[in-house]
C-alpha cells in the first residue's frame, strides 16, 4: 500500500495570506502547504481519495494522480470538500459517476451544497461535462469493502461536529480531530502508519495540538505516525528535528510506503 499526501496545510494553507512571515516567505519548498487531503493506493491498483480540498487540481497534477475508484469524506468542511468540481476531470473518463462515500449527515451536506454533481436529472448540454457522484453512506464501525480495500470508518471529535476518520488496513487516517475516544485508540491498535492532525503548540477547541497529537501517536504506537493539517507557526525543518522518534511532520507530495 501507497499513502499519497497531496496536501497539509491547515484551511487558511500556508503561506498564509496577507502575512509576511518567517514561514511564510521560506523558501523550503517543505514549508508550502496546500490543504489537506491524501490518496491511498493498494498493490493492486485500487486508488482512494481522501477528500476534495480546494487545491484538488493542482494536488492531482503535481502527483500525476489520473484516476481514482471512489472518493471518501472525513467531513464536509470547505478546506476538505470545496475542491470537488475537478474531479469532472476524473469522472468524465469514467463509465458511471464516482463513488464518493461518508456519513449521511456530510453527503446530506454535500447534495446540497453540490446538487448538481449528484442529481443526475440535471444532464449537461451536449458537448459539456459536469463532475458525477454517487452517494455511499458510511456507517462508523462497520466496514465496506472498495476494491480490494478493507475500510473501517470511525467517528471523532471534531468541536461541535464529527469527523470520520479511517483505518485502511495498516494505514490509520485521522483529520481535524479534537480527541480520540478509546473505540477508536482501539481500532487503530496494530497499524503501522498513523495520521493525524496537529494545529498549535497550544490548546485548541477543535483540533489536537502537536503535544496532544504527539501524545496520541505514542500512545497508539505505529512504527511511524505523520503529522498533517500544520500551520504557519512551525518551520518543517524545525519541527521534525524536535518531534520524538518515529513521529515526523509530513509535507505536500510525500508518499509514503504502507507495510
Amino acid at each position: 500500500m501507497r499513502l499519497t499526501f497531496l496536501g497539509t496545510g491547515t484551511s487558511f494553507g500556508v503561506p498564509q495570506v496577507g502575512c509576511r512571515c518567517d514561514v511564510c516567505l521560506s523558501s523550503d519548498p517543505r514549508d508550502k502547504r496546500t490543504r489537506v487531503g491524501a490518496v491511498v493506493e493498494s498493490d493492486a491498483g485500487t486508488r482512494l481519495l481522501l477528500d476534495t480540498p480546494p487545491e484538488l487540481r493542482l494536488q492531482l497534477i503535481a502527483n500525476r494522480i489520473d484516476r481514482v475508484d471512489a472518493v471518501l469524506f472525513t467531513h464536509d468542511h470547505a478546506d476538505h470538500t470545496h475542491g470537488l468540481d475537478d474531479i469532472r476531470a476524473i469522472t468524465v473518463r469514467r463509465e458511471g459517476p464516482l463513488p464518493m462515500y461518508g456519513t449521511a449527515q456530510t453527503m446530506d451536506s454535500l447534495r446540497a451544497k453540490f446538487r448538481y454533481v449528484f442529481d443526475e436529472a440535471m444532464r449537461p448540454l451536449p458537448g459539456t461535462y459536469k463532475p458525477e457522484g454517487a452517494v455511499e453512506t458510511l456507517v462508523p464501525g462497520t466496514r465496506v469493502r472498495i476494491g480490494d480495500m478493507d475500510v473501517l470508518p470511525l467517528e471523532v471529535p471534531h468541536g461541535r461536529v464529527t469527523v470520520t476518520a479511517f483505518r485502511i488496513g495498516p494505514l490509520g487516517y485521522v483529520t481535524d480531530a479534537k480527541s480520540i475516544p478509546p473505540g477508536v485508540m482501539a481500532a487503530l491498535a496494530g497499524v503501522q502508519v498513523l495520521v493525524l492532525n496537529a494545529l498549535f503548540r497550544t490548546e485548541h477547541p477543535t483540533h489536537l495540538s502537536i503535544p496532544e497529537a504527539v501524545a496520541v501517536g505514542q500512545a497508539i504506537g505505529a512504527p511511524r505516525t505523520y503529522l498533517t493539517h500544520l500551520t504557519h507557526h512551525n518551520f518543517h525543518a524545525d519541527l521534525e528535528a524536535e518531534l520524538p522518534p518515529g513521529i515526523m511532520p509530513a509535507c505536500d507530495g510525500l508518499v509514503v510506503a504502507v507495510d
